[in-house]
């Protein structure tokens, strides 16, 4: 097998095993995915912000990410209040189902910029991001030496695949979702993750 198809191979499947996981943005992916609401934008700004991170991470950014645990800290608050909000808008929901399913099924879409600035948010106020994207991967990117760029590159192919999938993937789930208990328990299982989340954001303060 040629070396850069090799470096490439190995970047997927390095990538995919950072973002297969479930976690604040890949539920609310998934969530998108099954209302079928805005899937492109958010499938696009996860990829795209991905994408960018990664190319930090093979370009040596990590080393000054490490170097900076101050801009760390900002992020581990930020995030942490941002996931605990969000944690409570999907307990509300849990709490009240068939609310929660006439908003998904029967309401107006809902905007696009607030959702694009969700997908952002719980993107880049993800500390574990930095730490994962830009400086775990970009280490083990350093050693391929000069195939570092076609093993960032299988990263960025692994995400926008996994993005992709479980954006438009989710549609196959919808028979299921057609009954407002299986929208409680979504909700439930996303106010937990994101609150775990942010309590770990927090004890590592």
């Amino acid at each position: 097998m040629p070396a850069p198809l090799l470096s490439t191979l190995t970047g997927l499947a390095f990538g995919l095993s950072l973002i297969v996981a479930i976690g604040a943005q890949n539920a609310f992916v998934l969530r998108t995915g099954l209302r079928g609401v805005h899937v492109l934008p958010v499938v696009a700004v996860c990829a795209l912000s991905d994408a960018v991170l990664i190319t930090a991470g093979v370009a040596g950014v990590g080393t000054l990410v490490d170097r900076a645990p101050a801009v760390l800290v900002v992020a581990r608050l930020g995030g942490a209040a941002f996931l605990l909000g969000y944690a409570v808008v999907a307990a509300r929901r849990a709490l009240r189902p068939r609310a929660a399913l006439t908003e998904d099924a029967d309401a107006a879409p809902a905007a696009l910029w607030p959702v694009v600035a969700t997908s952002l948010a719980l993107t880049w106020l993800n500390p574990h991001v930095y730490l994962d994207t830009v400086v775990l991967l970009g280490s083990v990117a350093g050693t391929h030496g000069d195939l570092r760029w076609w093993f960032g590159g299988g990263a960025v192919l692994g995400s926008l695949v996994w993005f992709t999938a479980l954006g438009y993937g989710a549609r196959v789930l919808r028979p299921l979702f057609a009954r407002p208990a299986a929208w409680r328990v979504l909700d439930a299982v996303i106010a937990v993750v994101m609150a775990s989340i942010a309590v770990g954001l927090l004890r590592g303060l």
